[in-house]
């Protein structure tokens, strides 16, 4: 061994040391790192796995205190039943031990995004980096990361579907939904599209994927409680949760009109599928899942019924990296994967991609200072509006020509 491969090597087992030093701390002292909203996970796992009511906060507030949390309500998992089997693992850990798995898993799940968006919209592979940068950088992440939401998973979930498309497996793509289906309203016209291309091309692999996925996702928690279903239905009946005030435009609208108007909170979702008609009119005969996706899921996201908390921002992911592909690049998302391929050059100037970046690190900093300054959830209202807004100009008069240039081969496999 050389010298050069002696000494990263000592670096190596150094820092591995200090990591199982800093773990140890960790799991020692419970005010280093409180659990915060990971606890609703961590809880209905314990009591799915002892076939108890999973929605229900009588027994979800004892163990949540005992895992740390300081709170005198419990925290509710409001995620459907099929939901159970991705946060069921837990529960076979003391809840400290579950905590620092769960932020590896997540951190893994954004790492793995990051680095596949950024090859999916055209990015070099020397630069992929970048994209490991911004998925990471992005504070909605850091929300996610430190309170141990759920997001990363919703989000590995679009990059999944969108991997199995691009490889033609499309029962494994629909089976690859079920990770977006942990919280589907966030991601509605997703659903909308996968059943207008099945009725429109006769390709029904991604329903027939995605319906038995959901269907062993229930069954699953249904063996260790038969009753899951009713107590689910009786928890949206008689306990719904209208009194968040989730940086929702239907929000706005209880706000203005009674925050007792919980049907409100839908027209949102009728402008969502009123856009998503005229924009299928449109797209219909070019449609491929790659260059739709940010756009779909972005309109999803802003007109959501409920939720889209600054935490659950991390699905703007997919917006943003194709957006910075493209300014670093300089070039349709197709001219990578295809570099015989020639496609038109985009429309933009080199200034005009940089104050696309510009905005886009403006919006950045803005949830920074808000998060520091405390300003609360409901402030983040404008973010993904103003992301959208910023996509749209980004991609204006080249969405068409790389849709196109996209579907002039067939795709292949990025390794």
């Amino acid at each position: 061994m050389n010298p050069r491969h002696l000494l990263t090597t000592l670096g190596v087992v150094l820092v591995a040391v200090l990591l199982i030093g800093q773990v140890r701390q960790l799991l020692a002292d419970p005010t280093v790192w409180p659990p915060d909203d990971f606890v609703e996970y961590w809880a209905a796992a314990r009591l799915a796995l002892d076939g108890q009511n999973t929605y229900d906060g009588d027994l979800l507030l004892p163990l949540e205190q005992a895992a740390g949390r300081d709170t005198d309500f419990p925290i509710m998992m409001w995620n459907p039943p099929w939901a159970i089997p991705v946060i069921l693992p837990l529960g076979l850990f003391p809840a400290r031990e579950a905590q620092l798995l769960w932020f590896l898993v997540n951190l893994s799940a954004v790492m793995f995004c990051g680095d596949r968006l950024w090859l999916m919209f055209g990015g070099d592979r020397k630069r992929r980096w970048i994209g490991w940068g911004v998925a990471l950088g992005f504070l909605p992440t850091l929300f996610a990361l430190h309170s141990g939401q759920i997001g990363p998973l919703l989000l590995l979930g679009v990059v999944l579907f969108l991997e199995c498309t691009r490889r033609g497996w499309p029962i494994l793509a629909g089976a690859a939904t079920l990770l977006i289906a942990i919280k589907p309203h966030l991601a509605y016209l997703l659903w909308v599209a996968i059943l207008c291309d099945a009725l429109a091309w006769r390709r029904f692999g991604m329903i027939v994927g995605g319906v038995l996925a959901g269907l062993v996702a229930t069954l699953v928690p249904l063996v260790l409680n038969p009753d899951l279903l009713l107590q689910y239905a009786d928890t949206l009946g008689n306990r719904p949760p209208s009194q968040w005030v989730t940086p929702t435009i239907g929000t706005v609208l209880r706000l203005l009109f009674g925050p007792e108007q919980f049907r409100l909170q839908v027209i949102p979702v009728v402008a969502g599928l009123l856009w998503f008609g005229r924009y299928w009119r449109k797209a219909e005969w070019c449609w491929e899942w790659t260059p739709q996706m940010p756009l779909l899921v972005l309109v999803s996201f802003v007109t959501a019924p409920y939720g889209a908390w600054p935490f659950d921002m991390v699905l703007l992911l997919p917006a943003i990296i194709r957006l910075v592909v493209e300014a670093v690049e300089g070039r349709p998302l197709a001219t990578y994967e295809y570099p015989d391929l020639e496609a038109p050059p985009l429309p933009e100037t080199r200034t005009r991609r940089w104050v696309i970046l510009a905005a886009l690190l403006a919006v950045n900093v803005a949830c920074l200072l808000m998060n520091l300054f405390q300003t609360g959830s409901f402030a983040f209202i404008w973010v993904s509006p103003v992301v959208l807004l910023i996509y749209l100009i980004g991609t204006r008069r080249q969405l068409e020509a790389a849709t196109t240039s996209y579907l002039s081969v067939r795709p292949t496999v990025l390794t």
